[in-house]
């Protein structure tokens, strides 16, 4: 089978990173506190002004392109990749970074692969798309898309099982392909689980 791998939400706790860093930043420089811990994004969790919005992730992005992946990330795509499986990595991360102002799309991209590389994250592809992940899904025939972001989870699970990576922001996606998983050991077991369910059909 084809595994799509998102980065941001997946492979990254970018909901705990955003919750706790910038809890602490917007209430120091703006005074400003969670107003909606639901919301996709630091500019909705915290209803701050774009201009403040951008301000702190200028500040704090340095720090989150170093967080470590998930616990046991790099075990479980190593374990599928065993059983068969090509690993797409398919981000957005550098498709709009009009929010930073000293990385640039190739360097960003040269990051996210460095980062993939120190954390023995096995891949067979990477995919840097600014597209809905639908199109690429389809373009490149995968088999399961596992992703976090709202959007994407709903337009995806249309045409291949999704697993959906468990946040406060995704909490009402659902839908016969739609799986939630909460860990990347419970990501390994559905991923067996929907294999077999194939298999049966």
């Amino acid at each position: 089978m084809k595994i799509g791998i998102d980065i941001d939400g997946v492979l990254v706790d970018v909901e705990s990173f955003e919750l706790d860093y910038f809890s602490k930043y917007y209430l120091e420089q703006y005074n400003k506190v969670i107003k909606n811990p639901k919301g996709y994004g630091s500019y909705h969790i915290f209803k701050g002004s774009p201009i403040q919005d951008k301000t702190l992730w200028n500040k704090l992005i340095h720090l989150y392109i170093k967080e470590p992946p998930r616990r046991f990330a790099s075990e479980v795509i190593k374990k599928l990749k065993e059983d068969g499986n090509q690993i797409y990595i398919i981000t957005n991360r550098s498709s709009n970074l009009s929010y930073v102002d000293d990385i640039n799309k190739k360097q960003m991209q040269d990051i996210v692969i460095k980062w993939l590389n120190k954390y023995n994250i096995v891949y067979d592809k990477i995919l840097f798309t600014h597209t809905n992940k639908l199109h690429v899904c389809k373009k490149e025939k995968i088999d399961i898309m596992i992703e976090d972001k709202p959007l994407n989870i709903n337009s995806v699970s249309k045409l291949i099982p999704v697993l959906c990576y468990d946040a406060l922001y995704n909490e009402e996606c659902c839908g016969n392909n739609v799986y939630r998983v909460y860990s990347w050991y419970d990501i390994y077991a559905k991923i067996e689980k929907i294999k077999e369910s194939v298999k049966n059909e």
